[in-house]
């Protein structure tokens, strides 16, 4: 197991903003901290000794990006770091994605009618992006947002998820917990209940890891 250091816990923050499309300091506003929290500046105290960032303030870049602690601690122990290259990743209303022809059965992206947007490259392969439509996902997400979506990545519990179910319904929820039976999803907007489905009925699930918020 390689040794966590304050170089690779930096690095790793300089990853996943790269993996997002943002700079250093993009990445800290976009989590609620000071713009400057991530200068190179702010990483060596006055005296030269390392300063390292706190488990608050990578709790709240993992909330803004959605990746996972586990996402993160990989990141730590892979060098040397290389920025993602920009690729193409198909694109699709949310909306019209609730129609047929658009998803295999595993929830990848399949058939025509996909747009493309550049994206830094991502681990999967699959991932494609969903374009919000309308209001029913605020104040969470709003109307043109984009949500980068991983069928690759097994969502958990306190997810951002995308669910397609067996009517062709497609909708951006959190997931509140999944049994053998059942999938509780709870809403974007606190003023709605959460919805319970039995499991056939929830064709796929795939967890959200990136909002353009």
């Amino acid at each position: 197991m390689k040794r966590l250091t304050h170089d690779r816990i930096w690095s790793a923050i300089d990853a996943l903003a790269h993996r997002y499309g943002l700079s250093a300091s993009g990445l800290a506003k976009r989590s609620g901290l000071d713009p400057t929290a991530f200068n190179k500046s702010k990483r060596l105290t006055g005296d030269g000794r390392p300063r390292w960032p706190t488990t608050e303030s990578i709790a709240k870049v993992l909330d803004a990006t959605g990746a996972s602690l586990e996402d993160f601690t990989v990141l730590t122990s892979t060098e040397p770091y290389q920025r993602n290259p920009i690729a193409p990743i198909p694109l699709i209303g949310m909306t019209q994605a609730g129609g047929g022809g658009f998803f295999d059965d595993g929830g990848h992206p399949v058939g025509g009618g996909w747009e493309q947007i550049p994206f830094p490259r991502v681990d999967d392969k699959n991932a494609y992006a969903l374009e919000v439509t309308g209001e029913s996902m605020q104040p969470l997400y709003r109307d043109g947002d984009i949500l980068i979506v991983s069928p690759s990545a097994s969502p958990r519990k306190g997810d951002r998820v995308v669910a397609r179910t067996t009517d062709g319904e497609v909708m951006a929820k959190f997931l509140v917990r999944q049994t053998a039976t059942t999938i509780e999803l709870a809403s974007l907007n606190p003023s709605y209940a959460n919805l319970v489905f039995p499991l056939e009925r929830v064709e796929w699930l795939a967890r959200i890891i990136w909002a353009s918020q």
